[in-house]
């Protein structure tokens, strides 16, 4: 499969994941706290984790394969853009505090989480 192919089938469902899993946890979340891109992020961060380790470290997976799945999925499922845009909006709406501890959360869970990704995919 070409690359450039498996790129854009996996960023087709991984934007379509994202708006699925936004929708959702949207329409359950009453806070100010942004908890759909978090989740979103923090879950994309899990999977780059486990993809890279099972499929690159321990099964050398076509590049076609690899490409698709990091660079097409996790890149349309996965926001740093939203997360600056709600951390912006968060700041100029006068909640810094909610605004700081979101930044901080997802930073040191989406380290975590690509922390545990790889650790679930290198046991496979």
């Amino acid at each position: 499969m070409s690359v450039v192919v498996a790129i854009a089938v996996g960023g087709a469902a991984g934007a379509l994941s994202r708006y699925g899993l936004d929708t959702l946890i949207e329409r359950h979340a009453e806070s100010a706290f942004p908890w759909a891109t978090f989740t979103i992020n923090v879950t994309g961060c899990l999977a780059v984790g486990f993809i890279l380790a099972a499929l690159v470290d321990r099964h050398h997976a076509p590049h076609w394969l690899r490409a698709g799945l990091v660079v097409g999925f996790c890149g349309g499922y996965t926001t740093f853009s939203t997360f600056a845009q709600e951390s912006l909006d968060l700041l100029e709406g006068d909640r810094a505090a909610v605004a700081l501890t979101s930044m901080a959360l997802s930073v040191v869970a989406g380290v975590a989480a690509v922390w545990l990704g790889a650790r679930l995919g290198r046991m496979t």
